[in-house]
C-alpha cells in the first residue's frame, strides 16, 4: 500500500519520453475513432456488412427464451443512475487517493463516451436502405455497451495497482457479456457493439494523453498487469481468429442463397448459428483487446515501478 500512495515523488520523466509517450497514446486513441468509422462504414454503409450483421442477429434467435433469461438482468443493470453512481464512486476512489488529474479522467472518458455514441448514433452516422432487416433507424453504436464498458475502464483506472489487473479482466468480461446481451435480446447487431467498444478506448487514450495520474506499484505489480494484459490480448487474437473463419462460412452461405427484403435467406440451423456465433466471438475478441491495450497505456504513461 506504501508504493500505491507514493508518498515521495517519482523523479521526473524526460520532457522526450513525455513527448513520444503521450504521443503515441494519442495516436491509439485516433486508430480507435478511426476504426469506429470503418465498423460503420463497413457493416453499416455495404450490402455485404448489413448482409453479415443481420446473419448474426437473426442467428440470435436460437435459444433466446433461455439465454434472455440470463441477458435481461444484465441489460437492466445499464441505466441513468448506473452510469451516475459508478462515476460518483471511480470520482470519490480517485479524490480519496489524492488523483486529481485521476478524477478528471474519469470524468472525461464516462461523459465523453456516452455523450458522443448518442451523437454518432442519432446525429451522425445513418443507415442507408440496402433492404437488409426491418431497422431502418441507425443503432450503431450501442448506448447500453458504451456505458458498461465506460463505467468498466474507470474502475479500472482508479483501483490499487495491487487490484488492477484482476478488475480490468473482470471487466472486459462485463463488456463483453453486456454485448453478448444486446445481440440476445435483439437490441443490437454486432457491429453496433464492437463500435461501441472501440469508442470507448479513444476516449480512455484521449484522458490518458492529459498526463500521467497514477501511482508506481511494485515491480510484482507491473508484471500481474502485462500477465494480464498479454492474456487478454491472446485471447483476443484467438477469438478474433474464430470469428473470422465463422464470418467466412456465413459469407459462404449467403452466396449461395437469394437476399430477400427483411432477411438474409438463410434458413438452416447451421448457417444461423455461424453467423450468430461468429458475431458473439468478435464482440468477444474487441471486448478482450481492448481491456488488454487498456492495462497497457497505463503502463506506458505511468511512472517506472518501485525496485
Amino acid at each position: 500500500m506504501a508504493a500505491d500512495l507514493d508518498p515521495a515523488p517519482a523523479p521526473p520523466t524526460s520532457v522526450r519520453r513525455e513527448v513520444v509517450v503521450r504521443t503515441a497514446v494519442v495516436v491509439v486513441g485516433l486508430l480507435a475513432a478511426a476504426a469506429v468509422w470503418a465498423t460503420w462504414r463497413v457493416f453499416v454503409g455495404t450490402y455485404e456488412g448489413q448482409l453479415l450483421d443481420q446473419a448474426a442477429f437473426e442467428g440470435a434467435e436460437l435459444g433466446r427464451n433461455q439465454l434472455w433469461r440470463v441477458a435481461e438482468p444484465v441489460l437492466d443493470v445499464i441505466s441513468v443512475p448506473f452510469i451516475a453512481a459508478v462515476l460518483a464512486i471511480a470520482v470519490i476512489v480517485a479524490l480519496v487517493r489524492r488523483r486529481w488529474l485521476l478524477a478528471a479522467q474519469v470524468v472525461l472518458l464516462i461523459a465523453g463516451a456516452n455523450a458522443s455514441g448518442q451523437l454518432l448514433k442519432y446525429g451522425v452516422f445513418e443507415r442507408p436502405d440496402l433492404e437488409v432487416g426491418d431497422r431502418l433507424a441507425n443503432t450503431l453504436p450501442s448506448g447500453h455497451t458504451i456505458a458498461a464498458t465506460s463505467c468498466a475502464v474507470a474502475l479500472v483506472l482508479v483501483v490499487p495497482r495491487a487490484w488492477r489487473a484482476g478488475v480490468a479482466v473482470v471487466g472486459g468480461l462485463y463488456a463483453a457479456g453486456t454485448g453478448v446481451s444486446t445481440l440476445i435480446g435483439a437490441w443490437h447487431r454486432p457491429g453496433d457493439v464492437v463500435a461501441a467498444v472501440l469508442l470507448v478506448l479513444a476516449w480512455t487514450c484521449l484522458a490518458r494523453a492529459l498526463g500521467p495520474s497514477g501511482s508506481r506499484g511494485t515491480r510484482a505489480q507491473h508484471r500481474r498487469e502485462s500477465t494480464a494484459a498479454s492474456l487478454l490480448l491472446g485471447a483476443g487474437v484467438v477469438a478474433a481468429g474464430v470469428a473470422g473463419l465463422a464470418l467466412m462460412r456465413t459469407l459462404e452461405a449467403l452466396g449461395q442463397v437469394e437476399g430477400q427484403h427483411h432477411c438474409t435467406g438463410l434458413e438452416t440451423r447451421e448457417a444461423l448459428f455461424t453467423a450468430y456465433a461468429g458475431g458473439s466471438l468478435g464482440i468477444v475478441a474487441v471486448c478482450a483487446a481492448v481491456f488488454g491495450v487498456v492495462l497497457v497505456v497505463l503502463r506506458i504513461t505511468e511512472p517506472a515501478p518501485v525496485p
